[in-house]
């Protein structure tokens, strides 16, 4: 296990990421100064913002994890996020989701998908999903349909 927001799980069998940014902000206010230079005071740590990315491969990943994550995002609801290790982050929320298909085969689905996926942390832990989410993320094992069947999406 790479990393788990919510229920979902980042590894190999489901979607690893090979790159992960973090943004980290601090919050200062200008305040105007007659006959002077604004004086600056700060406010707090802004928001975290995670940037997960990567590519899904017949070999590596299953391309229906997305769709698990989309649905998560439809919800609008904040996951625990925490590592391999065990460290946890907090509570965020997917911002976005990017992917880009390539290599394709004949039926038109993409053999090679590259992703970004953009999470945010919130300012309260309480927002967080107590179901966790995915609860489906079972499903999408590379297990179901004998491996390489499951790229074409039905087709064989």
């Amino acid at each position: 296990m790479l990393m788990q927001l919510g229920q979902f799980t980042f590894g190999l069998p489901t979607l690893a990421f090979s790159e992960m940014q973090r943004q980290l902000k601090w919050r200062h206010a200008d305040n105007a100064r007659v006959g002077a230079l604004p004086g600056i005071q700060y406010l707090r740590p802004d928001a975290e913002q995670i940037t997960l990315s990567g590519c899904i491969a017949p070999e590596v990943g299953d391309r229906r994890a997305l769709e698990t994550l989309r649905k998560m995002a439809d919800e609008g609801k904040a996951y625990a996020l925490q590592d391999g290790t065990g460290a946890v982050y907090g509570a965020y929320v997917i911002e976005s989701i990017s992917q880009t298909g390539s290599h394709f085969v004949a039926e038109g689905v993409p053999r090679k998908v590259t992703f970004e996926l953009t999470l945010k942390q919130t300012g309260d832990e309480r927002q967080t999903d107590p179901a966790g989410g995915a609860d489906d993320n079972g499903s999408t094992s590379q297990s179901e349909g004998g491996g390489w069947d499951w790229w074409l999406g039905g087709w064989v």
